[in-house]
């Protein structure tokens, strides 16, 4: 498997620190909010990157975290703290507010058929290793105490920035909104807090330097540690995190355990763009998953959406992508429908299949080999640094092959279907209006006969086709992945 590593920023063969095992750490939510449609392309990028390991036969340990306690709206140690906000302005406590908007961002992560991690880690429940990693760093000399706080001088990590490819000349203070007068270097942040700007801080714990609560940054560091160990293989998160967050956890991590390289390849997703810029919470519009469900569309709508580009290109949304997205997939369960209805139709009454041959057994040799070439281009599309577009192009070509049948074309769909997660073995062989599989299989039968017609430009045979379909309640849609029909 290759992959495009940011640290090196290249396409870099993958080899894990164990053989066979994977140690993955993904970004989590801040969950004082629900997480907005941008946020989730992030979550579709792990679950493929997981589901793709495993399918090569990587043993995966997936460690996400839950932020709840210690994140700012600004990620540079500035700004509201993001969760005393939210409960202030709901009426909850602190811990209401991440209960609840937790359970809401694993609902939307089952929606889109997002496996859930190995492991999901709750920062407040993590408070005293976050206290011992700051005290290796103390001890190792990474460390000053300015104002009642603890802060990680970047000074003395020589690296800083290489990550995220920062000139610290640049890094000027008074360049931020607020200014944080006891710092040392304008891009030093707070590993510990004991004296904030903000009153009646929810959530304090006890520590060696005062009563107080964990920066954003240490939160990860700490967590990814304890069960990955203090070295890795992949950290994954939105490109966002690479100037401020993922900088600062790798010098923090590689501080206090003196490894390096803390974590061996860095996956970063693009953003999730509309006209108006990337989306953000902060802007006050934002799309959430529920919203996009309120205008008609499916969850699976919007997953088949992100499989459609490279995780690492940017990808404009709008709602009339969505809806091309839509019928796209809508298309691909209607193949997969008529296919079903053909394997019925075979086994019950040894008829011809779709495309006019005899069904001569559920999945033969022959076929095996036939629809082989399709998983081995599936498989490398996946090797390539998650070429979903591609993986998905290599469905559409099993699924038109006039030559596979439909018990091996199902099957090997299925077997796709692992990773691309897109529900393709509920789909009935009927549709919503009841259709028997033998009217599927003639009707899409009829369609291969009029795609043949139209290839010979014999268009009059291509049009009594669609009229003969339509005069019975058959419509006909074509598409740049090819004819899908419904019935009136």
């Amino acid at each position: 498997m290759i992959l495009f590593n940011t640290l090196g920023r290249s396409m870099q063969d993958f080899i894990p620190l164990e053989k066979g095992k994977v140690g993955f750490y993904g970004c989590g939510p801040t969950v004082y909010n629900y997480a907005h449609i941008g946020n989730l392309r992030a979550y579709v990028t792990h679950d493929l990157l997981v589901r793709s390991l495993r399918r090569f036969g990587y043993d995966v340990n997936y460690v996400m975290n839950i932020t709840d306690v210690g994140h700012l709206s600004g990620d540079n140690d500035e700004g509201e703290d993001k969760m005393l906000k939210s409960a202030e302005e709901r009426g909850k406590s602190v811990l209401e507010i991440a209960d609840y908007y937790t359970k809401a961002f694993f609902n939307d992560t089952s929606r889109l058929n997002i496996i859930k991690p190995d492991i999901t880690c709750k920062a407040t429940e993590h408070i005293q290793e976050m206290i011992d990693l700051i005290i290796k760093l103390e001890a190792n000399g990474f460390t000053y105490t300015s104002g009642g706080n603890v802060y990680f001088d970047i000074s003395k990590f020589p690296s800083y920035g290489d990550f995220a490819k920062l000139r610290l000349d640049e890094l000027k203070a008074g360049s931020r909104i607020d200014e944080d007068k006891n710092k040392r270097n304008a891009g030093d942040f707070v590993l510990w807090f004991t004296k904030s700007k903000f009153e009646n801080q929810a959530l304090i714990w006890d520590s060696p330097w005062g009563a107080g609560y964990p920066g954003w940054h240490i939160e990860c560091s700490a967590m990814s540690i304890k069960y990955l160990g203090e070295q890795f293989d992949i950290h994954a998160g939105g490109i966002d995190h690479i100037p401020v967050h993922h900088t600062n956890e790798i010098a923090q991590s590689e501080a206090a355990t003196g490894k390096s390289p803390w974590v061996k390849y860095w996956v970063h997703n693009e953003f999730l763009v509309m006209d108006k810029g990337k989306m953000s919470k902060s802007s006050g519009s934002f799309l959430t998953l529920q919203s996009l469900i309120d205008e008609g569309f499916d969850p699976l709508d919007y997953r088949y959406l992100l499989l459609g580009a490279h995780y690492r290109s940017q990808l404009n949304f709008s709602l009339d992508a969505l809806e091309g997205a839509k019928n796209s997939r809508r298309s691909l369960n209607d193949r997969i429908r008529s296919i079903k209805g053909a394997i019925k139709a075979g086994i019950d009454t040894d008829s011809l299949d779709i495309n006019g041959r005899p069904i001569e057994g559920l999945v033969t040799n022959e076929q095996k080999t036939l629809t082989g070439k399709y998983i081995s281009d599936f498989n490398k599309a996946l090797e390539d640094d998650l070429s979903t577009p591609r993986a998905i192009a290599a469905l559409w070509g099993l699924l038109k092959d006039p030559d596979i049948s439909p018990a091996a074309a199902y099957d090997a769909a299925l077997d796709m279907d692992n990773v691309l997660a897109l529900n393709l073995a509920s789909i009935s062989e009927t549709d919503v209006k009841g259709e028997d599989p033998g009217l599927a299989a003639e009707i899409e039968a009829m369609i291969e006969k009029r795609a043949r017609a139209k290839e010979a430009k014999d268009y009059k045979t291509a049009d009594e086709i669609r009229n003969e379909l339509s005069s019975k309640g058959i419509v006909l849609e074509d598409s740049a992945n090819g004819t899908t029909w419904r019935i009136l």
